[in-house]
């Protein structure tokens, strides 16, 4: 979940509207030999911003190993700028133009009437763009790189998360510091497809804006492209569109609020108004047949006959194990699980576990199980729709468990295998366990010639599982 506060003082919302325009000028070192924290820097960018310019996020901009090592140099500190932060500048950039909604939990105008005018407000108010200067920017580009030299698609997905929460915040804001502020909360994120690899040594721009607003919910358009030449803002091509859907709610009755109205300036954005609008129905007809076929549809419908089909190469394996196929294995034999206690440093600003966070999480380890599944580095590509039912708290004892769901080996070229990671909130001193999130993504192979297993379930709750994904995916394709 990302619920966040959005009234502003007074005296930082000049800041909070230029936020989309910054000047990719170097930091300057400190008296003291250290680089100013991200705050500073971001705070600099946005006072002498030029306008149309992007978000660019520093950390350093020369290898360490291009000079001599002095062991007093600022090379070595500050230290939560080297690799190995929990997180990204990006993302601290962004968390920190809305730092000062802290302020407000203590401000008596929380207690203030709700907004009495709604604001006309056009995308280009909420858009905003940040930059990833990794052909510059030595330490960035450490903090983001995997072993196989492409982008981390966990922090990817925290910073999606964090540019979303921001373009919520900048639509909804209104002028008045005394009226009530709105809480948003992610409701969802529709699926994510990766049209190419994204190398970590070329930079990378995020984008976006509200593209359609209905009475309380609001979507966000984001674009992810990757620069085909160093330094050239023109030469770029599209990598990944992400939607995220927020609702509003009153910050002190929790029900529903009505956001801001969206007043598009263009044929393009009258186009986007009109697809958000499609999405928005599209998205509730599914929910409703989602509803029907998992609350017992498949009986009704001769669902029977798939389940058995189904559990009928399982049953071999768990009744006559040296007759089962070698080419066949359990879900179960797939499972890999980690565990964790939420740390306030990952909360958002309503004191919860931020959406960014659980995708990250989940993702690092459907990779870790594709990989031991088919035994060479996977290929991500693309994770399902996410809804955010359940809030996870500070304090709250995580797990996550992860299974080869099921895989498709129709397409000998580039077959699939879909991974479930299903987020429980754990608290055994009331010996309680339940489900915040399903996460479901999809990866592929990139060499010919490898060979993957079909996967079968071993029992009817899991084939049960099985056949309500593949369904999910053929509504939600």
């Amino acid at each position: 979940m990302l619920p966040t506060m959005l009234k502003f003082p007074a005296k930082i919302l000049p800041l909070v509207r230029r936020i989309q325009f910054s000047t990719p000028r170097r930091p300057q070192l400190s008296s003291g030999g250290n680089l100013p924290g991200l705050s500073s820097l971001l705070l600099q960018t946005m006072d002498s911003a030029a306008p149309a310019s992007p978000i660019r996020v520093f950390s350093t901009f020369s290898s360490p190993l291009d000079r001599p090592i002095d062991a007093s140099s600022s090379i070595r500190k500050p230290l939560s700028l080297w690799p190995g932060m929990y997180h990204s500048p990006v993302t601290n950039a962004l968390w920190e133009a809305r730092s000062s909604i802290f302020e407000r939990l203590l401000d008596p105008s929380i207690e203030g009437p709700p907004q009495s005018e709604l604001i006309m407000k056009t995308p280009a108010q909420s858009r905003t763009s940040i930059v990833y200067n990794f052909s510059t920017d030595y330490i960035l580009r450490e903090q983001y790189r995997d072993p196989w030299n492409e982008v981390r698609i966990g922090k990817l997905l925290e910073d999606l998360d964090a540019l979303a929460g921001t373009i919520a915040v900048k639509h909804c804001a209104d002028d008045d510091s005394t009226t009530r502020p709105l809480l948003l909360v992610t409701a969802s994120v529709d699926k994510m497809v990766l049209k190419k690899p994204l190398c970590v040594d070329k930079d990378l721009k995020m984008s976006g804006a509200v593209t359609w607003v209905g009475r309380s919910s609001i979507e966000i358009q984001i674009e992810v492209t990757q620069f085909e030449q160093e330094n050239s803002l023109q030469s770029d091509s599209l990598a990944l569109t992400a939607y995220f859907t927020f609702v509003a709610r009153d910050s002190k009755t929790g029900k529903s609020a009505p956001v801001n109205r969206l007043t598009p300036e263009t044929n393009q954005e009258e186009l986007f108004l009109k697809e958000g609008e499609a999405r928005d129905k599209l998205r509730k007809r599914k929910r409703e047949e989602a509803k029907l076929i998992f609350d017992g549809g498949h009986s009704v419908h001769g669902e029977v006959k798939r389940l058995k089909n189904l559990l009928a190469e399982g049953r071999v394996f768990c009744d006559l194990p040296a007759l089962a196929d070698r080419d066949s294995i359990l879900i179960r034999d797939t499972r890999l699980e980690n565990s964790l206690i939420c740390q306030p440093q990952q909360r958002n600003l309503h004191g919860r576990i931020f959406g960014g966070f659980l995708m990250h999480r989940a993702f690092e380890l459907a990779f870790s199980t594709a990989y031991a599944f088919i035994g060479q580095r996977p290929c991500f590509l693309e994770v399902d729709h996410v809804d955010f039912l359940k809030p996870v708290d500070v304090g709250d004892f995580l797990r996550f468990k992860s299974c080869v769901l099921y895989t498709q080996l129709e397409n000998h070229e580039k077959p699939s295998i879909n991974i479930e990671v299903t987020a429980h909130v754990t608290k055994p001193e009331f010996r309680t366990s339940e489900v915040s999130n399903t996460f479901y993504f999809t990866f592929t192979v990139l060499e010919k010639g490898i060979r993957i297993r079909n996967v079968v379930p071993a029992t009817e709750e899991e084939a049960r599982r099985v056949i309500e994904r593949i369904d999910a995916e053929k509504m939600f394709a």
